[in-house]
């Protein structure tokens, strides 16, 4: 689990960044979940932008994002999801 100072870090980290994975309204298809992966890879920090219709739907893509990369969600505001996962390589 990760602290909210550890949180708020990675949140002023990544105001600065544009999304780097765009889910249109056709959601979280199998090419957004290979994008999303390989972004993790090499950049740990991210944001996705949903465009789907709806904050609890939203939500919901971001839990599934975060479930199945085995990253952390860190904040989701608007439209914009911030993941980071940890590259143990890097």
């Amino acid at each position: 689990m990760m602290s909210s100072a550890d949180k708020k870090r990675l949140r002023a980290q990544a105001h600065s960044l544009k999304p780097v994975v765009k889910a249109g309204r056709s959601g979280l298809t199998a090419n957004v979940h290979v994008a999303i992966e390989e972004a993790l890879d090499h950049h740990e920090l991210i944001k996705v932008r949903l465009r789907s219709q709806g904050r609890s739907e939203r939500m919901r893509q971001a839990e599934e994002i975060s479930s199945k990369t085995g990253a952390t969600l860190v904040q989701l505001i608007g439209q914009i999801a911030i993941i980071y996962r940890k590259n143990d390589k890097k």
